[in-house]
């Protein structure tokens, strides 16, 4: 019969094994990563409120005239072999009129789109002019309407 060696089996019963301690360590702080919450909280946000204790906007006052308008839309149509112009449905008589209509929109909100909407028969070069017009102003964006059989 053999005898049992003092040197091949050391384990006490004091030993801790480590593995299951560090897999519950790594699953707690997967938990918590993917429960955490990255976002902003609303009350830290900046806010454009007036310093002034009490003071409100007067409700009955109209609004800047920046908000009166979201797109500015000129159309352009061939009308008795010459060319008609309207900006936002005000029909204009030159194109020196329509520069000048395009120069105090952009003065007043320079980020609006600008949408052209010429008729198949006005010759290229004019809407071209226009769009020109447009780009000196100030406008970024300007667009060009299109019909629904494209």
């Amino acid at each position: 019969m053999r005898r049992m060696s003092p040197y091949l089996d050391r384990r006490n019963s004091s030993d801790v094994t480590m593995t299951p301690m560090i897999d519950v360590i790594f699953l707690l702080l997967v938990f918590f990563v993917w429960t955490a919450s990255f976002q902003i909280v609303e009350e830290v946000l900046p806010s454009s409120l007036s310093a002034a204790a009490g003071s409100q906007a007067d409700p009955r006052q109209p609004p800047p005239p920046e908000e009166d308008f979201d797109a500015v839309l000129v159309r352009i149509a061939w009308d008795e072999g010459r060319v008609a112009w309207q900006v936002n449905d005000a029909p204009l008589a030159s194109l020196t009129e329509v520069r000048q209509r395009l120069d105090a929109i952009a003065r007043l909100k320079p980020d609006a789109p600008v949408i052209l909407d010429p008729d198949q028969t006005v010759p290229l070069g004019d809407v071209i002019d226009v769009y020109d017009h447009a780009r000196r102003a100030g406008f970024q964006k300007v667009q060009f309407a299109t019909s629904e059989e494209v």
